[in-house]
C-alpha cells in the first residue's frame, strides 16, 4: 500500500510500542481477515471500550491496512501528539464548511493510498446496559455515499473484560481473548442517486448499525435487543461519559440516568461524526 516515507516511518515507531503491550495484554482470535477489501476502504467498528481503536488499529496495521481515525481538530495542535497525528495522515474533524471539505479530501487521499479509516457510527462509547451496538450517526453513512467508499463492518469483544467501559483500571489477569471478526463490505446500493437528506442518512446508518451488530450476535451467541438503544430517549447525553443515579459511570437498565459527560476524557474517536 502507498505511503510517505514518513507516515511509514511513524507507523513503524508507533506500531513498534503499541504491538507488544497489545499481545502482553490479550491472546486475539481474528476472523474474516479475507473481505478486507483490496483498496481503501471505511472500517465500522462498535465501541464498548476505551481501548476499542487499539484492537481495531492492531488489526489493521497487522494485514498492511494502516489505519485512519477521524480525530478533533485541536488534538492536532497538541505537542507531540499533533505531529503523530499529522505524520500518521489521521483524519481533523472540524464544525466548518471549508474544514469538512478538507477532511473528506484527506480521507480520498487515504482511501487512494490503500488505507482503512476507521469511524465509530456510534459516535461515543455504547450507552446500551448490555454494551450492544446503540443508535448510530450518519457520519460513516455519509462519507461513503458522498464517495463512493465502501463500508466494512467490524464486532469485536472481549476488550472490555480487561477495560470495562469507564473504568479507572485494567484488569489483566486472567490473560483475556479479543475476539474480532470482518463482515463483507455493507451494500448501500440501494441509495445510489438518492438525495442525501436525513431520512437517506438515517436510513443507511440503520443498515451500517444492522451489519455489526449482526456481527456482535455471532461472537457474542446472544440475542440482541429489537430496539436499539438510543441515549436521547434515555435522557442521555449523546457524547461523553454519563452517571447513573447510584453514582457509577455508565448507567443501568432502570432508573433515569443524568447527564454528565466528562470533557477530559474526550478521543479521537467519540463524536467525531
Amino acid at each position: 500500500m502507498k505511503e510517505t516515507a514518513k507516515s511509514h516511518i511513524t507507523f513503524v515507531v508507533v506500531a513498534g510500542i503499541v504491538r507488544p503491550v497489545m499481545n502482553l495484554l490479550m491472546r486475539k482470535k481474528w476472523l474474516g481477515l479475507e473481505k478486507l477489501p483490496a483498496g481503501g476502504f471505511i472500517a465500522a467498528p462498535n465501541h464498548c471500550t476505551e481501548i476499542d481503536p487499539l484492537v481495531v488499529g492492531h488489526m489493521l496495521y497487522n494485514q498492511k491496512r494502516m489505519p485512519h481515525f477521524l480525530a478533533k481538530a485541536g488534538l492536532f495542535k497538541v505537542p507531540v501528539l499533533g505531529f503523530v497525528l499529522r505524520a500518521t495522515k489521521q483524519i481533523p474533524v472540524e464544525r466548518s464548511t471549508s474544514g469538512a471539505n478538507r477532511s473528506l479530501q484527506i480521507a480520498k487521499e487515504v482511501v487512494d493510498e490503500g488505507g482503512a479509516i476507521i469511524i465509530y457510527p456510534e459516535g461515543t462509547l455504547t450507552r446500551d446496559p448490555e454494551l450492544w451496538p446503540m443508535k448510530g450517526h450518519t457520519g460513516a453513512a455519509r462519507m461513503a455515499l458522498e464517495s463512493g467508499i465502501p463500508v466494512v463492518p467490524i464486532a469485536h469483544w472481549g476488550a472490555h473484560e480487561v477495560l470495562p467501559r469507564y473504568a479507572k483500571r485494567m484488569y489483566v489477569f486472567p490473560r483475556k481473548t479479543s475476539r474480532l471478526v470482518v463482515g463483507d463490505p455493507v451494500d448501500l446500493s440501494a441509495f445510489a442517486g438518492r438525495p442525501l437528506d436525513k431520512a437517506t442518512l438515517t436510513e443507511a446508518t440503520n443498515v451500517i448499525m444492522e451489519a455489526i451488530t449482526e456481527l456482535l450476535a455471532t461472537l457474542r451467541g446472544g440475542q440482541p435487543p429489537l430496539v436499539r438503544w438510543d441515549p436521547s430517549a434515555h435522557n442521555q447525553s449523546v457524547h461523553g461519559r454519563f452517571i447513573s443515579q447510584d453514582g457509577k459511570a455508565g448507567g443501568s437498565t432502570g432508573g433515569r440516568v443524568g447527564n454528565t459527560p466528562d470533557a477530559g476524557t474526550a478521543t479521537g474517536t467519540d463524536g467525531a461524526q
